[in-house]
C-alpha cells in the first residue's frame, strides 16, 4: 500500500481516474515520475487557462519572490494589490464599462460564492436564493445550499436551507423560465420573495450546460422588476474559457454581482473575487474576512497574465476559433457512431460530449487516458466527457488531443 492510500483520506477523486503520480508540467502537458507525457484536456478545472508554468507568468512570480516581495499581506496595503487593482481596472472592468467594487473573500471559488450570497441577504434583508438545477457553487455549506448535485449535497450533514431549485435553460424545454416567473407572480405559489438569485451562464460541473443569451436577458429583466439581485457565478467560465473575459458578455446583462476564481489567479495560485455594484458596497470593516484574502504571488501572476493576454482580443479570438474545431471534432463524433446516441455541448473552450450513460463516458476517459489524454466527466450521472484545454493549447496539441479522443469514443462505443 503505498502513502497515498495509508495516509491521504478516501475523499480523494480525481487521482483514482488517474492512477500515476505527476512530477512535472508545463505548457498543455503534464509528466509522471517515469517521464510520461499526458496531454492535459483538464487545465486544473479551468484554474490553467494559461497553461502549466507558463513562462512568462513565472518570470514575474521568480522576480517578485527573488526581490523579498510580500507573500502573505492579509488584507494589507501592498504593491502587488495595487498593480492588480490597477490593471483589472484598466484592462476588463474600464473596456467593458463595468463598474463594480472588487472584494477579495478568500482563495477559491467557493469564497466567492459564500460573501455574494451573504451580501445580496445583507442588502435586501431576505434570506431566501434562486439557483438552478444541475448548477455548482461550490462545497461550503452555503455553496453547497445552491448546488444541485445529490452526491455533493449529501456531504453536508445538515440541512441546507434558504435556497430555492428552478428549471435552468432547457431542463423543462420551453417552460423552464416561465415556470420561474409564474411562481413570483402568484401570490399563492409558496415562493418567499429571493434575495437573489445566483446562475452559471454554462453549467461546468453540471454537465457543460449552456444558457441561451435570450434565457439570461429576459432573467436579468426579470430580477430588474422583482428587486432580487442577479449573481453570475462565473468561477470557471470566467477570465476567457467562453471567449470574452467574461461569459455573460454575449447576453448583454451586467450582473448585480459576480463571482470570479480559478483562472484569475493566472498560475494556478489560489485567487477569488466577488465583484459588485458600488451601491451594494454596505460592508462593514472587518465584516467578512479571513487570512488568505491576500496571497500576493497570486496578485502578481494575475496581474502578468491581464497585461500579457487581455490588452488586446487575440486570445480571445483564439479560443472561439479552438472551440469551434472541437465543437466540429465533437459533431462528427455523435455522427460517426449512430448506435450510441452523444450530444456535443458547449462553447468557447468549455465542451462537452454527453454520452447515454456514466458508465460509457467513464470508460471514454479510461481509454483517453491510457492513450496519454486527461480528459474528466461532469454531469448528474458523470455522463458527459468534459473538454477543458488551456486556452493557449498549441493547435498541433489540439489536433493531437482530438484525434485521442475519437480513438478513445471508437473504442468504447465500437470495440
Amino acid at each position: 500500500m503505498n502513502v497515498f492510500q495509508s495516509v491521504e483520506s478516501e475523499v480523494r477523486s480525481y487521482c483514482r481516474g488517474w492512477p500515476v503520480v505527476f512530477d512535472r508540467a508545463t505548457g498543455s502537458w503534464l509528466y509522471d515520475e517515469d517521464g510520461r507525457g499526458y496531454l492535459d484536456f483538464f487545465a486544473g478545472a479551468g484554474a490553467l487557462n494559461y497553461g502549466h508554468n507558463n513562462p512568462v507568468l513565472k518570470r514575474a512570480l521568480l522576480d517578485y519572490l527573488e526581490r523579498d516581495g510580500v507573500t502573505q499581506g492579509l488584507d494589507m496595503h501592498t504593491v502587488a494589490k495595487r498593480a492588480f487593482l490597477e490593471t483589472f481596472a484598466e484592462v476588463v472592468l474600464g473596456p467593458r464599462d463595468l463598474d463594480y467594487k472588487i472584494m477579495f473573500p478568500g482563495p477559491a471559488g467557493a469564497n466567492a460564492v459564500e460573501a455574494a450570497l451573504k451580501l445580496a441577504r445583507k442588502v435586501t434583508g431576505r434570506q431566501s436564493v434562486v439557483h438552478f438545477t444541475n448548477a455548482f457553487h461550490g462545497m461550503t455549506l452555503g455553496a453547497l445550499a445552491v448546488t444541485g448535485n445529490a452526491l455533493k449535497r449529501g456531504g453536508a450533514g445538515v440541512p441546507l436551507v434558504h435556497a430555492v431549485p428552478m428549471p435552468y435553460d432547457g431542463y423543462l424545454d420551453g417552460e423552464s423560465f416561465r415556470w420561474f416567473e409564474r411562481l413570483l407572480e402568484d401570490a399563492g405559489s409558496g415562493l418567499t420573495r429571493p434575495a437573489a438569485v445566483i446562475v452559471e451562464t454554462v453549467q461546468g460541473e453540471g454537465g457543460v450546460n449552456v444558457a441561451r443569451d435570450g434565457w439570461l436577458r429576459m432573467l436579468a429583466d426579470l430580477c430588474r422588476r422583482e428587486g432580487m439581485l442577479l449573481i453570475v457565478d462565473d468561477v470557471q467560465m470566467g477570465c476567457g474559457r467562453t471567449g470574452p473575459f467574461f461569459s455573460f458578455e454575449p447576453a448583454g446583462i451586467t450582473p448585480d454581482i459576480v463571482c470570479l476564481s480559478k483562472a484569475i489567479g493566472g498560475y494556478g495560485l489560489p485567487l477569488a473575487l466577488t465583484m459588485f455594484r458600488p451601491a451594494l458596497d454596505v460592508w462593514k470593516p472587518g465584516e467578512h474576512d479571513g487570512t488568505f484574502r491576500g496571497v500576493n504571488p497570486s496578485f502578481v501572476a494575475a496581474t502578468e497574465a491581464l497585461r500579457t493576454y487581455w490588452r488586446d482580443d487575440r486570445l480571445e479570438k483564439g479560443t472561439l476559433a479552438k472551440g469551434e474545431q472541437v465543437g466540429r471534432a465533437l459533431t462528427e463524433l455523435a455522427t460517426a457512431f449512430p448506435g450510441t446516441p452523444m450530444v456535443p455541448r458547449g462553447r468557447g473552450l468549455a465542451r462537452g460530449l454527453a454520452l447515454p450513460s456514466g458508465e460509457l463516458a467513464g470508460q471514454v476517459c479510461r481509454a483517453a487516458f491510457a492513450r496519454g489524454l486527461l480528459v474528466e466527466t461532469a454531469g448528474p450521472a458523470g455522463e458527459v466527457v468534459k473538454i477543458m484545454p488551456p486556452l493557449t493549447i498549441g493547435e498541433d496539441e489540439l489536433v493531437q488531443g482530438l484525434a485521442v479522443l475519437a480513438e478513445a469514443v471508437r473504442v468504447v462505443c465500437n470495440p
